[in-house]
Protein backbone atom coordinates (compact mmCIF):
# COMPACT_ATOMS: atom_id res chain seq x y z
CA UNK A 1 0.00 0.00 0.00
CA UNK A 2 1.36 3.92 -0.86
CA UNK A 3 0.40 6.67 1.59
CA UNK A 4 1.03 10.54 0.94
CA UNK A 5 1.53 12.67 3.93
CA UNK A 6 1.48 16.49 3.43
CA UNK A 7 3.16 17.50 6.48
CA UNK A 8 4.13 21.70 7.68
CA UNK A 9 7.58 21.39 8.92
CA UNK A 10 8.30 24.96 10.51
CA UNK A 11 7.78 27.32 7.33
CA UNK A 12 7.77 24.44 4.87
CA UNK A 13 5.48 21.36 3.74
CA UNK A 14 6.94 18.61 3.08
CA UNK A 15 5.08 15.73 1.14
CA UNK A 16 6.04 12.31 2.99
CA UNK A 17 4.99 9.12 0.53
CA UNK A 18 5.46 5.98 2.46
CA UNK A 19 4.74 2.48 1.66
CA UNK A 20 3.24 -0.05 4.16
CA UNK A 21 3.11 -3.51 3.76
CA UNK A 22 0.22 -3.87 6.58
CA UNK A 23 -3.43 -2.68 5.50
CA UNK A 24 -4.07 -0.45 8.52
CA UNK A 25 -1.66 2.87 9.17
CA UNK A 26 -1.01 3.30 12.38
CA UNK A 27 -0.30 7.35 13.66
CA UNK A 28 0.61 6.88 17.39
CA UNK A 29 0.92 8.77 20.40
CA UNK A 30 3.06 11.38 20.28
CA UNK A 31 3.02 12.00 16.94
CA UNK A 32 2.03 15.86 15.86
CA UNK A 33 0.78 16.84 12.33
CA UNK A 34 -0.24 19.85 10.96
CA UNK A 35 -1.48 19.47 7.33
CA UNK A 36 -3.60 17.14 5.42
CA UNK A 37 -3.78 13.13 5.84
CA UNK A 38 -4.77 11.02 2.55
CA UNK A 39 -5.24 7.11 2.95
CA UNK A 40 -6.39 3.81 1.13
CA UNK A 41 -8.00 0.92 3.56
CA UNK A 42 -7.40 1.60 7.42
CA UNK A 43 -6.27 3.65 9.09
CA UNK A 44 -6.17 4.16 13.20
CA UNK A 45 -4.81 7.92 14.92
CA UNK A 46 -3.82 8.00 18.27
CA UNK A 47 -1.81 11.34 17.75
CA UNK A 48 -2.71 15.21 16.90
CA UNK A 49 -3.79 15.75 13.18
CA UNK A 50 -4.52 19.94 12.45
CA UNK A 51 -5.63 19.58 8.84
CA UNK A 52 -7.94 17.46 6.64
CA UNK A 53 -8.20 13.72 7.20
CA UNK A 54 -9.45 11.95 3.82
CA UNK A 55 -9.90 8.56 2.14
CA UNK A 56 -12.36 7.49 -0.41
CA UNK A 57 -13.64 3.97 1.29
CA UNK A 58 -11.19 3.54 4.00
CA UNK A 59 -12.04 3.02 7.61
CA UNK A 60 -10.71 5.57 9.77
CA UNK A 61 -10.58 5.04 14.16
CA UNK A 62 -9.48 8.29 16.20
CA UNK A 63 -7.95 6.52 18.98
CA UNK A 64 -8.88 7.37 23.37
CA UNK A 65 -5.07 9.40 23.08
CA UNK A 66 -6.14 11.89 19.41
CA UNK A 67 -7.09 15.39 19.19
CA UNK A 68 -8.19 16.51 15.88
CA UNK A 69 -8.69 19.65 14.86
CA UNK A 70 -10.09 19.55 10.89
CA UNK A 71 -12.60 17.72 8.58
CA UNK A 72 -13.06 13.88 8.20
CA UNK A 73 -14.04 12.45 4.98
CA UNK A 74 -13.85 8.49 4.99
CA UNK A 75 -16.05 5.53 4.19
CA UNK A 76 -16.16 4.67 8.11
CA UNK A 77 -15.29 7.05 11.15
CA UNK A 78 -15.04 5.82 14.22
CA UNK A 79 -14.49 8.19 16.92
CA UNK A 80 -12.89 7.24 20.72
CA UNK A 81 -11.21 10.53 21.36
CA UNK A 82 -11.82 14.57 20.36
CA UNK A 83 -12.80 15.99 17.30
CA UNK A 84 -12.90 19.38 15.68
CA UNK A 85 -14.65 19.69 12.84
CA UNK A 86 -17.26 18.30 10.23
CA UNK A 87 -17.35 14.26 10.13
CA UNK A 88 -18.77 13.04 6.52
CA UNK A 89 -18.97 9.40 5.91
CA UNK A 90 -21.26 6.24 5.40
CA UNK A 91 -20.83 5.31 8.59
CA UNK A 92 -20.23 7.15 12.03
CA UNK A 93 -19.68 5.85 15.30
CA UNK A 94 -19.05 8.25 18.49
CA UNK A 95 -17.64 5.85 21.19
CA UNK A 96 -18.66 6.19 25.29
CA UNK A 97 -15.97 8.67 25.69
CA UNK A 98 -15.91 10.79 22.55
CA UNK A 99 -16.05 14.41 22.07
CA UNK A 100 -17.17 15.81 18.67
CA UNK A 101 -17.33 19.39 17.98
CA UNK A 102 -19.11 19.99 14.91
CA UNK A 103 -21.71 17.95 12.34
CA UNK A 104 -22.31 14.47 10.94
CA UNK A 105 -23.27 14.27 7.58
CA UNK A 106 -23.62 10.09 7.48
CA UNK A 107 -26.00 7.50 5.94
CA UNK A 108 -25.54 5.17 9.15
CA UNK A 109 -24.90 6.66 12.53
CA UNK A 110 -24.43 5.38 16.30
CA UNK A 111 -23.79 7.06 19.39
CA UNK A 112 -22.72 5.70 22.89
CA UNK A 113 -24.10 6.57 26.06
CA UNK A 114 -21.60 9.17 27.35
CA UNK A 115 -20.22 10.77 23.72
CA UNK A 116 -20.56 14.21 23.45
CA UNK A 117 -21.98 16.06 20.40
CA UNK A 118 -22.12 19.97 19.89
CA UNK A 119 -23.17 19.75 16.00
CA UNK A 120 -25.72 19.03 13.39
CA UNK A 121 -26.62 15.42 12.31
CA UNK A 122 -27.55 14.47 8.75
CA UNK A 123 -28.48 11.10 8.73
CA UNK A 124 -29.58 9.04 5.62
Amino acid sequence: MLGILHCQVGRFVVNVLFVMANPTNFLAQGIEIIGSVRFSNDMIIDGKIEGQISSDKGRVTIGENASIKGDISAGEVKVFGKVQGKITSERCELKAKSRLDGDIKAKMFAMEEGAQLAGRTEIG
